[in-house]
């Protein structure tokens, strides 16, 4: 559903948004570091944030923000997370609104602020305020893809996904950037989200539809198990399509929805594939659970295992290992009902590891993409968590971050 055509049109794709990315001198390697996304039509806005309580200082601001129901724009910033940084940090993250605010002839609580990097660093308010008159000045319907590059950190590439619906005749447009890589695990990550949509919807509704939608996407991703401090995925939606406005739960709500919780499990994905040192994309698909809590404590058991995840990497056919996750996971289960699957070999069942063709696994283990199937024999609820191996490359990474 996602074009490729209009992906590089990201969160400027929907009717009256653009957006810049430029370099201001925050990121040590000298990549772009400052995004900008502006509308000039007043949006509703909806966001949702890390649950570590040591929230950083723009993502209490970023709350306030979102605590008004409306917003203009979003200013971000990758190289400093601007986290534990006290009442200096608070202050640098509302004068970057007030910045922002300046420049786009809009207020400071309608200007939402996000940051990524390091923690434990104040931001250089010298080089953010130039970059942020910089990237107002450079705002286009072609900057996405310097805004999406801006944001990124130890992430291999910037994600980003494009679409359009109808709703009740009329075209409505929707676009995003996000960043996510490393300290990702559920309740989101060290990760970065901006949606826009030119939809005409109702505050509250649009609240409800994004937390609805991060329960199955981003709070499904786990690639290390450490929360971030920085988490923010918001969306702004400025209702330029002209739209009926939605303002109840009804089949246009219904067509909203499925349209933001796809962008927002596709977006998931690829942040659970770009994992710091990932050589693996893992699903891990849980059925027959009491509860969806239930499930997903199952699948993020493994997908929180180092143990677990190292097999992947090392495409070590070790199925004693996903069954102990299982077991560990906190969910009350009965082992003789388990059924453990890698694609279409079972591993476990009857509470016995299996005797299976070890090679026929090795080639399963050596695609990219790998698909664990783990069926409870409890219930009828289900959930799918995304995650990913852990590598060599992840331990130079994280052992040489701030260096």
């Amino acid at each position: 559903m996602f074009s490729d055509n209009h992906k590089r049109a990201g969160v400027a794709y929907p009717q009256g948004f653009t957006a810049a990315g430029v370099r201001a001198g925050i990121k040590k390697n000298g990549n772009l570091d400052v995004a900008v996304i502006y509308t000039e039509r007043e949006a509703a806005v909806a966001g949702v944030f890390t649950k570590n309580l040591v929230a950083a200082a723009p993502v209490q601001v970023c709350k306030k923000v979102v605590a008004t129901g409306k917003a203009h724009a979003v200013v971000a910033n990758a190289g400093c997370a601007n986290a534990c940084t006290g009442e200096q940090g608070l202050h640098d993250a509302q004068q970057t609104a007030q910045i922002a605010a300046q420049e786009l002839n809009c207020n400071p609580d309608d200007v939402i602020v996000a940051s990524t990097g390091l923690i434990g660093s104040n931001l250089p308010m010298d080089k953010m305020t130039a970059g942020i008159k910089d990237a107002v000045k450079n705002l286009s319907k072609e900057g996405s893809v310097n805004a999406g590059n801006a944001i990124i950190t130890t992430d291999t590439y910037s994600k980003t996904c494009a679409t359009e619906i109808e709703i009740g005749g009329v075209e409505v447009r929707f676009g995003a950037i996000a960043k996510g890589s490393g300290m990702i695990r559920p309740d989101m990550a060290t990760m970065l989200c901006f949606i826009t949509t030119d939809a005409d919807i109702d505050q509250k509704l649009l609240q409800r539809a994004l937390s609805d939608a991060t329960e199955v996407s981003f709070n499904m991703v786990s690639v290390d198990g450490d929360m971030s401090t920085n988490d923010s995925v918001v969306v702004l939606a400025n209702g330029a399509a002209g739209n009926k406005k939605i303002v109840e739960q009804d089949a246009d709500y219904e067509k909203f929805f499925s349209t933001l919780k796809n962008i927002c499990v596709e977006l998931a994905k690829c942040i659970a594939a770009d994992g710091e040192g990932a050589t693996k994309f893992l699903t891990i698909n849980v059925t027959g659970a009491n509860s969806f809590a239930d499930a997903k404590k199952v699948g993020m058991a493994i997908a929180n295992s180092p143990l677990c995840k190292t097999a992947i990497f090392g495409q070590d056919p070790n199925a004693g290992r996903f069954i102990c996750a299982v077991g560990y996971s906190g969910v009350p289960i009965d082992p003789n009902k388990v059924v453990i699957k890698f694609g279409d070999l079972t591993v476990y069942a009857e509470g016995l590891v299996t005797y299976f063709d070890r090679d026929a696994m090795r080639k399963i283990l050596a695609e990219r993409d790998i698909v664990v199937d783990i069926e409870l024999g409890l219930g009828n609820s289900n959930a799918t968590v995304y995650s990913c191996d852990l590598s060599f490359g992840y331990v130079k990474i994280n052992a040489d971050y701030t260096t």
